[in-house]
């Protein structure tokens, strides 16, 4: 089997910048970033010597109700719906990856963007939780947050494998920067990232505004 490099971009929330966006180009922060929450290390191929993850013993939930922190609710869609297949097609994409994707665990739901806009089309935001490993390169595994706006969409976030729920440092974003386009590898993430790490349930980029809205942050309780 040939080994394969991986190569992910991600769609920063608006409040900071977007990479990955169909359609569009990344563009430089305009206030400082804090410094990387993990030092990158520049790696060779990834090779498929390694063990497929642990899985859930039990099939996880497929639904949540509507509370003040998931205030639509959440739902897994049916395999082979678009809702289901829209998310690891961008997965896919942006990792430039081929072969089986296996889905431990997807859960879509809606809310307003971070922080709350008065622009209409960005009163609900499509978000995607997906967590997968690929069968043919078990070593590309993590738990991955898409995003979908009218503009736009991406992977805005990755975090480790085995971490769970909505909690820092877990959860990664990347800022674009034209100064380093090399993308780099960081421990415990799938593949390799280009751009400026940043703590995306806190914020970045001189910022302290969380990658998702207390809205809709709940809607990841549980995973």
């Amino acid at each position: 089997m040939t080994t394969r490099r991986f190569r992910l971009a991600v769609l920063v929330t608006v409040t900071v910048t977007l990479v990955a966006c169909e359609g569009g180009e990344g563009a430089d922060s305009l206030s400082p970033t804090p410094p990387p929450p993990v030092s990158p290390t520049v790696v060779g191929p990834t090779t498929s010597m390694v063990p497929p993850p642990p899985t859930p013993v039990t099939a996880p939930p497929t639904a949540g109700s509507a509370v003040t922190t998931c205030v639509n609710g959440w739902a897994t869609p049916s395999r082979n719906s678009q809702l289901y297949l829209q998310p690891l097609g961008i997965i896919r994409r942006t990792a430039g990856i081929e072969g089986p994707l296996v889905v431990v665990d997807m859960r879509q739901f809606t809310g307003p963007e971070s922080p709350p806009s008065e622009q209409g089309y960005l009163a609900d935001v499509e978000r995607w939780y997906v967590k997968l490993y690929a069968r043919d390169e078990p070593a590309f595994q993590g738990r991955f947050l898409v995003e979908a706006r009218r503009f736009g969409r991406g992977v805005s976030a990755v975090a480790p494998y085995g971490s769970h729920g909505w909690r820092s440092p877990d959860w990664i974003g990347f800022q674009w920067n034209s100064a380093d386009t090399t993308p780099k590898a960081y421990p415990g993430l799938p593949g390799v990232w280009g751009g400026i790490p940043y703590d995306f349930v806190k914020g970045g980029g001189g910022l302290t505004i969380p990658g998702l809205p207390r809205d809709v942050a709940g809607c990841l309780n549980g995973t």
